[in-house]
């Protein structure tokens, strides 16, 4: 019998690079040992061996791994860009340490102040990375990142629809398919998120770290928004700097109480960590659990915990993260109901994936679809409506409900939103968003008749639950009713 061929990693030599991945960490984790190098979390001396131990595990794996070879953005090219990339920081950690055997040698390292401190300590929150994001990917060494589920909805949806069942992707490629729905300009914006994205630092994007992206910078229908004021405009804001960092940064400030910063936590990645100075002068650090940043800053604002930021006066405004931005509104009259349910469909849904709602507006030719498939039609370079081939000069987000009907769902929801300030229920509907896209307004602000058809707001579907299809002649009554009644009313026009 034909000797199965060899899985696919082994073509680049994979068993030899995680071999030589695992002796070189265990090379470092003993240049480590010496006392000295006791520090706050994240700390090297912990996390080298733990992914060294993690890496065999991997090994073993794919030693006994049975599998057909994976596609591209798989198992192995993770593999093969992770290992390349641990072995270029593991050598810059090599070079700041002292070298086995020679302790007396580079004991500046050992020195507060010293220039080695620094981008050892920066390097320590990268590794903390590598090994989170390897654990995510591999739980216990096997491999998972085709199955991995991202914890926003809408999220899960934009990588399953774009990316399929890869696992990382290079950044040039992720970021034209991320400006699909949401677009960022070219140059310094883009190279800022970069660096926001790429927590390893290797020049791509896994599903993992786009997870922790979105976690942090949630809702996804204003991700882009809050990532600009919370991570590139907020002088709170401090990228890769670790617990012992971020106490000594505020040691400054002990004589403001309210002075604070804020960075991504590099421990419990996805969620955020703030340092303070108390009324007291002492500095705390937290982890708020459950809440979006935004909602946190402002609620400590308010109660005069969180001041100013990195202790300067200006205390940046958050709240035009919750403010109400409407969607257009469009009423379903009873005729088209009659219409849609005659033909066992509804009004609201996208008539090119039958699958989605529609929830934006092709301008000037006015007809509406969803914004997935919007989004896939002009990826495709086509500039024109799929239906009219009328030329797009603009789009606007809509959302549909049935003329005078406001049913209990639609008050809970709102009540909702005010409450969780455009938290998950934003988030179901995907696709290009503009910068702006709301929660719904609040119950008392909905349009209450003609005078307020003005009023641009955001309601949930009220169309009733489809109905088993009319028989026929049923079905071509009422189609000859629906369509007969405007030539009536035109004829009795006329006659009058």
């Amino acid at each position: 019998m034909a000797a199965a061929a060899a899985p696919r990693g082994w073509q680049w030599g994979e068993p030899r690079a995680l071999s030589r991945a695992v002796k070189l960490l265990q090379r470092l984790e003993e240049q480590c040992r010496d006392p000295r190098m006791v520090t706050g979390p994240p700390s090297l001396r912990d996390l080298l061996p733990r992914t060294a131990q993690l890496l065999g595990e991997v090994a073993k794996a794919r030693r006994e791994a049975r599998e057909d070879p994976e596609g591209p953005g798989g198992a192995d090219d993770f593999l093969a860009i992770y290992l390349a990339n641990l072995e270029v920081k593991g050598r810059q950690v090599a070079e700041l340490l002292p070298p086995r055997g020679k302790k007396d040698v580079n004991q500046d390292v050992f020195r507060e102040g010293s220039r080695f401190r620094p981008p050892l300590a920066k390097l320590a929150p990268l590794f903390s990375h590598m090994h989170a994001e390897l654990s995510a990917l591999f739980p216990a060494g096997k491999y998972c990142g085709h199955l991995y589920q991202l914890t926003k909805g809408s999220a899960h949806i934009f990588w399953r629809q774009y990316c399929g069942v890869r696992c990382v992707l290079p950044w040039a490629e992720f970021q034209s398919l991320l400006c699909v729905c949401h677009p960022v300009e070219p140059g310094p914006t883009m190279q800022a998120l970069r660096s926001t994205l790429d927590l390893t630092c290797n020049g791509h994007v896994s599903v993992f770290e786009f997870d922790v992206f979105t976690r942090l910078f949630q809702p996804w229908p204003t991700l882009l928004r809050n990532w600009q004021l919370l991570a590139v405009n907020h002088p709170g804001y401090m990228a890769f700097l670790t617990y012992d960092e971020v106490q000594t940064r505020l040691q400054a400030y002990r004589d403001k109480p309210g002075s604070y910063i804020f960075r991504p936590s590099c421990t419990r990645l996805g969620q955020w960590a703030i340092g303070y100075v108390s009324s007291d002068g002492s500095i705390l650090q937290t982890i708020p659990l459950n809440k979006p940043l935004l909602q946190v800053l402002l609620k400590g604002q308010k109660d005069g915990i969180f001041l100013f930021p990195d202790g300067k006066k200006h205390n940046p405004d958050l709240t035009e993260l919750c403010r109400v931005e409407p969607y257009q509104r469009i009423q379903v009259s009873e005729e088209q109901l009659l219409l849609y349910q005659a033909m066992n469909s509804t009004f609201q849904l996208c008539k090119i994936c039958a699958e989605r709602d529609k929830d934006v507006r092709i301008k000037p030719c006015g007809h509406l679809l969803c914004s997935c498939c919007l989004a896939a039609w002009q990826d495709s370079d086509s500039q024109t409506c799929p239906f009219c081939r009328c030329e797009i000069k603009g789009r606007e987000a809509v959302s549909i409900c049935q003329a005078q009907e406001r049913p209990t769902e639609v008050r809970t929801a709102a009540d909702d939103s005010r409450n969780n300030c455009h938290q998950e229920a934003a988030e179901q509907k995907l696709g290009p968003v503009i910068p702006s896209a709301p929660s719904l307004l609040p119950e008392d602000q909905f349009p209450q008749g003609p005078q307020d058809k003005g009023w641009l707001t955001l309601a949930p579907l009220a169309l009733p639950r489809l109905r088993p299809p009319l028989p026929l002649p049923k079905m071509a009554s009422v189609l000859w009713e629906v369509t007969s009644r405007p030539r009536a009313r035109e004829e009795a026009t006329e006659s009058s």
